[in-house]
């Protein structure tokens, strides 16, 4: 939809149907409010969809500019089903700053609710710029209170981690607090909104309290407790990830390699690799220059005994420069140089050229995967 800030904007399919349900709800309390509007209280609903949308934006921009000034890369920026999301893809350095990144965004809300207030003053209350100046003012309220709850993946849990991490100074003991808070905040939503619905605290109408409007209070606060639910557990998920990256190193990981020239038969170049304790092999030129490595699975495709006929350059996969990777990377920083270059084995560097090793991507992903699996410190 755009790129505000260099950062680009798109709209998730989900956005269309709660557009139309957003349109269809507050149609319904226009025909209430203003009924000699008629059928055009529906295109005024749509505007109001959009316009409530557009302050969401203005809340994920709010998050966005922190991060920019943060020096922090944003990917994207999504509108999708209740609300939107900008995806920052590193953490914060310091929980200061992590606090501030969280707290921009219910703020800017706030902000928005008190100039739409103040908007309001000049206006006739029973119109439609009235009623739907009053409409964005209570909807950026809202989105700003409820996002302040302290539980992830909400910007208050986002601060409640920020604060616990400052805390004990363990940024993994702020995620697990705000995660678990967030857990009980779905549990309270699911069971919890129904309740104040049907019992008029938030201000609707439930003559029909055992009909229709009990099933869609009870499906909105399932759908509502899923998002928080899962939002918490996927804050948990990626902060082990970013707690165990720093054990992806290439230098522990790489494979000892012996260089064999493009003509040597593979069964030679496996009993030259045997003897050396190597368990990959790279093809290199008269010069020692490395030109190619020979795939693993290629490797194993080849029957015993076939491989004193077969070159090990049939089975070799040509260099290019991203597969060239510094034996001194880790963490992060490696498994985006692997992205930026799919492959199934990459030639490890010394900062002086020297051939360190070979990597494997398979490599890579057991020892992901172990980390993973261990608890979080």
């Amino acid at each position: 939809m755009g790129r505000p800030f260099g950062v680009p904007v798109y709209v998730a399919p989900s956005w269309f149907l709660v557009a139309a349900l957003i349109t269809w709800v507050f149609g319904g309390q226009l025909d209430r409010v203003l009924p000699g509007l008629g059928a055009a209280r529906y295109l005024v609903s749509l505007f109001f969809a959009v316009a409530f949308y557009a302050s969401v934006l203005v809340h994920e921009l709010a998050h966005t500019v922190a991060a920019i000034r943060f020096k922090l890369p944003v990917r994207r920026i999504q509108l999708q089903f209740f609300g939107g999301v900008s995806e920052i893809e590193k953490e914060a350095e310091t929980p200061g700053r992590e606090f501030v990144l969280a707290f921009v965004g219910p703020l800017l809300s706030l902000i928005l609710a008190g100039l739409f207030y103040l908007a309001m003053k000049p206006v006739e209350p029973g119109t439609v710029p009235g009623v739907l100046l009053a409409g964005l003012m209570i909807s950026n309220l809202i989105v700003a209170i409820f996002n302040l709850l302290p539980g992830l993946p909400l910007d208050g849990g986002r601060m409640l981690r920020a604060v616990v991490w400052k805390i004990t100074g363990k940024p993994m003991s702020g995620t697990i607090a705000a995660a678990w808070v967030g857990r009980a905040l779905a549990v309270a939503v699911l069971v919890g909104l129904p309740l104040l619905n049907q019992s008029g605290a938030l201000g609707g109408d439930h003559t029909d309290a055992g009909g229709m409007d009990t099933v869609t209070d009870a499906l909105l606060a399932a759908i509502l407790a899923a998002i928080i639910w899962t939002g918490a557990g996927n804050s948990l998920r990626m902060a082990r990830l970013r707690e165990h990256l720093p054990e992806l190193r290439a230098r522990t990981l790489t494979r000892r390699a012996v260089p064999v020239q493009t003509d040597t038969p593979l069964s030679e170049a496996l009993r030259r690799a045997n003897a050396a304790g190597a368990r990959a092999l790279v093809v290199v030129d008269a010069h020692g220059n490395p030109l190619s490595l020979v795939r693993e699975s290629a490797i194993v495709g080849v029957p015993q005994h076939r491989r004193p006929w077969v070159p090990v350059s049939g089975l070799a996969q040509d260099l290019t420069d991203g597969m060239r990777v510094s034996a001194e990377l880790a963490g992060e920083e490696l498994l985006d140089v692997l992205r930026a270059t799919p492959a199934t084995e990459y030639l490890v560097v010394e900062e002086t050229g020297e051939i360190y090793g070979v990597l494997s991507a398979a490599d890579v992903e057991r020892a992901f995967v172990r980390a993973m699996a261990r608890p979080a410190s």
